[in-house]
């Protein structure tokens, strides 16, 4: 059985640190890019970060750049994102899943983050 469980979310200040994570169960993780996506209310979920198979190529999105940092661990099946400076706009739900579309598993449950003080 595949499932995705995210962690790590919760209440924090502007400028606060935060850190996410995704395990990954009853899948080849290691042969997945992994990704970090979010979701506002009323807004469309979008891509924060993915990482290839190895960890040799990461992506960031722009509003992120430079805050956020993504790794993963192979031996653990799991994808963490290390969140730092964090601003209200980063205020959603925090997904995991494949960064490749065709991959695409069944959504997890998410994790929420509230950045406000």
């Amino acid at each position: 059985q595949v499932q995705l469980l995210e962690s790590g979310g919760g209440l924090v200040q502007p400028g606060g640190s935060l850190s996410l994570s995704c395990t990954a169960s009853g899948v080849g993780f290691s042969t997945y890019t992994m990704a970090w996506y979010r979701q506002a209310p009323g807004k469309e979920r979008e891509l924060v970060a993915s990482i290839a198979p190895t960890g040799d190529t990461i992506t960031y999105a722009d509003s992120v750049k430079g805050r956020f940092t993504i790794s993963r661990d192979n031996d653990k099946n799991t994808v963490n994102l290390q969140m730092n400076s964090l601003k209200p706009e980063d205020t959603a739900v925090y997904f995991c899943n494949s960064g490749t579309t065709w991959r695409f598993l069944p959504w997890g449950p998410g994790t929420q983050v509230i950045v406000s003080s």
